[in-house]
């Protein structure tokens, strides 16, 4: 499988191994201790695959940069969008996801100065950095639809870090462009309520709803400071009640696919919790470092349902009129 021993390669820049990078080479320079603002402008900001299709993916990635120290000796907590260094697990993550959920849609994800994986140790660190982050990728996507998009139909996702941002557009979102979002994958974070512009999905193929899951073994695996979401369904058969399905893959994206057996998992809503409950998962290599929870698989939710999200957002892409 192509497509699976790829992600096997650049996963290792991604989230499920994040590492704290201490390395630091710039072409531009930034003010103390916070890194130049990305120019969206600037080609190198971007990554893009277009395949000339009638409808777009605007892709928000997770965490891939940790702590590091500046030349000066103060410690960074945000990506450097200029460092090659830097960029590497982001450009991984791109890429990676893009090969796996994108198919014939086109592809575009900004590099951002995303929040370092310390930044989520407590709720005071995470509202005092994430709206630099925010910010960035609310000039992005403001860019995009200005110059890249073209009056296209299109999908907006995110993935942890990248959700939560994602969530804040939809909620800044005007009525023109909102009738243009085929739907948006919110994936791997808590959804509080609703609002006129995020609407639970309720099937495979509704159209500019919000989809969001997060996977567990078990109810007593979620994330410290879990409160059940406002929004879930199953990815495996878009159902939002309590239905079993079966899921059959590989379960890590770290190993060759010819040296894994395949895992057949049980998946099912737990409607009072609102968490995807996972049986049968069995792969060792899953926790999120610094803040994982044994039993939570949160670093697997874009590998484990690849199959499933691509079909899906191609789906939603062909439904919507």
């Amino acid at each position: 499988m192509k497509q699976a021993k790829l992600w096997m390669i650049v996963a290792i820049l991604t989230i499920c191994g994040v590492a704290m990078v201490s390395c630091f080479s710039r072409s531009k320079k930034s003010t103390a201790d916070v890194p130049v603002a990305p120019d969206y402008q600037d080609s190198t900001q971007w990554y893009i695959t277009n395949r000339q299709a009638a409808a777009d993916i605007f892709y928000i990635i997770s965490t891939e940069t940790g702590d590091y120290s500046l030349p000066s000796g103060e410690i960074c907590h945000y990506a450097d969008t200029y460092s090659d260094s830097l960029r590497a697990p982001l450009y991984g993550e791109m890429l990676g996801v893009d090969t796996l959920v994108s198919g014939r849609l086109n592809f575009f994800s900004p590099y951002y100065r995303q929040c370092s994986l310390q930044s989520f140790e407590s709720d005071s660190l995470t509202s005092a950095r994430m709206p630099l982050a925010l910010d960035d990728v609310r000039r992005a996507f403001q860019y995009y639809l200005e110059h890249m998009n073209d009056r296209r139909p299109f999908i907006l996702a995110g993935f942890s870090q990248g959700a939560h941002i994602m969530l804040e557009l939809l909620k800044e979102m005007d009525d023109v462009t909102f009738q243009r979002m085929i739907a948006a994958y919110a994936i791997g974070i808590t959804i509080p309520e609703t609002g006129p512009h995020i609407v639970p999905a309720k099937g495979a193929d509704d159209t500019g709803v919000t989809i969001c899951y997060n996977s567990v073994r078990d109810t007593g695996c979620a994330m410290p400071g879990w409160t059940r979401s406002s929004i879930a369904i199953n990815p495996v058969n878009w159902r939002t009640d309590g239905t079993y399905a079966t899921l059959i893959t590989e379960p890590s994206p770290l190993l060759p696919v010819s040296e894994q057996k395949k895992d057949t998992m049980t998946v099912h809503l737990d409607t009072a919790s609102g968490l995807l409950i996972v049986d049968g998962y069995t792969a060792q290599d899953y926790v999120l470092p610094l803040l994982g929870v044994e039993g939570n698989y949160h670093t697997r939710e874009i590998w484990l349902y690849r199959d499933q999200l691509r079909e899906n957002m191609a789906l939603r892409a062909l439904t919507y009129h």
